[in-house]
């Protein structure tokens, strides 16, 4: 199942997400009881955690209903059948209480970098934050070079843990079923922001450059949609790839992580309490601008896409 949020004459609601069309769920649910005299009826909160497993109260129905609709699309009228074109996707959990983010977790895109990828036995994921309120940016929105320092604004495909149950200190063997799904982020990032240039140069300068171009605003695309984690028999085998106006940058593989989703869901639970709708990005593969210096402007596209999620389009814009 593949559920999203979207705009519809100015209101949130939720529908189920096709590659070419958004079915949204009160509709889809109508036709259901229409044709099979069976009622149903999902939850108003808007909140996807509440449609998908493993706690979710209506995970079943949704389900049920996502399937019968995919089967059924022929019989669904214009209301239950929207064109992507027509309608503005949101980011799929709007308000994580936590978005966490990894460095470093593909070996061949520390070596682009010039690194030396470790050993998964030999060192630790490398965990980072980004303030979700102003970095996390609709599907098919702008992204805003900043003013302060457009020289260098980079890209990053990225999987996208969304977690469905409260995890404190879990085994790898069980992380799994802590997940609700997966989605997609674009981790932007500004490679040379460096505050006061003039500065009197200090130890951990280039750390907090680096982490403070994370964090300018709209640098997180996410969606277009969550793909039910009952929907994905593993998540290590999923094709990831992405495109700048059209020319192929990233083309990889989730199998290629270092540390893989459940390893990063028992690391960062041993930390700190993980809660439903956190979300948690898994690192990006090789293939970035840094490599080559071939960094985005004002009127660049990108289509970032996961096997089996779907494609979250961006286009970027300087700041006015």
């Amino acid at each position: 199942m593949r559920i999203c949020r979207f705009e519809s004459k100015g209101a949130a609601q939720v529908g189920f997400y096709t590659d070419d069309a958004v079915l949204p769920v009160d509709a889809v649910a109508h036709a259901y009881t229409d044709a099979t005299g069976e009622k149903t009826s999902l939850p108003s909160s808007g909140d996807l955690i509440d449609c998908l497993p493993p706690d979710g109260a209506a995970a079943a129905e949704a389900g049920k209903l996502f399937a019968w609709a995919i089967d059924h699309r022929a019989r669904l009228a214009g209301d239950a059948q929207i064109p992507l074109d027509d309608v503005q996707l949101l980011t799929p959990i709007p308000r994580p209480n936590k978005l966490f983010l990894l460095a470093g977790n593909y070996a061949k895109h520390i070596e682009e970098g010039g690194g030396v990828a470790a050993e998964r036995a030999e060192t630790f994921p490398y965990v980072f934050m980004k303030p979700p309120t102003t970095t996390l940016t609709n599907p098919g929105a702008d992204v805003t070079i900043p003013a302060i320092s457009p020289d260098a604004i980079d890209w990053e495909l990225e999987l996208v843990i969304v977690i469905g149950r409260r995890a404190k200190a879990v085994r790898e063997a069980d992380a799994l079923s802590y997940v609700a799904g997966y989605t997609v982020i674009n981790d932007i990032s500004n490679r040379r922001f460096r505050p006061n240039p003039g500065r009197k140069e200090r130890a951990k300068d280039a750390f907090f450059d680096w982490l403070h171009g994370k964090w300018h605003d709209s640098f997180c695309p996410c969606g277009p949609c969550i793909v039910a984690a009952d929907s994905i028999a593993d998540p290590q085998k999923l094709k990831m790839q992405l495109k700048v106006n059209g020319k192929m940058k990233q083309d990889a593989t989730t199998a290629q992580q270092i540390f893989p989703v459940a390893a990063v869901v028992e690391f960062i639970s041993n930390i700190v309490t993980l809660e439903p709708g956190d979300l948690i990005s898994t690192g990006t593969p090789a293939g970035v601008g840094a490599t080559t210096g071939d960094f985005l402007k004002p009127g660049d596209k990108i289509e970032a896409s996961i096997e089996s999620i779907g494609v979250l389009r961006s286009q970027f814009v300087a700041e006015a």
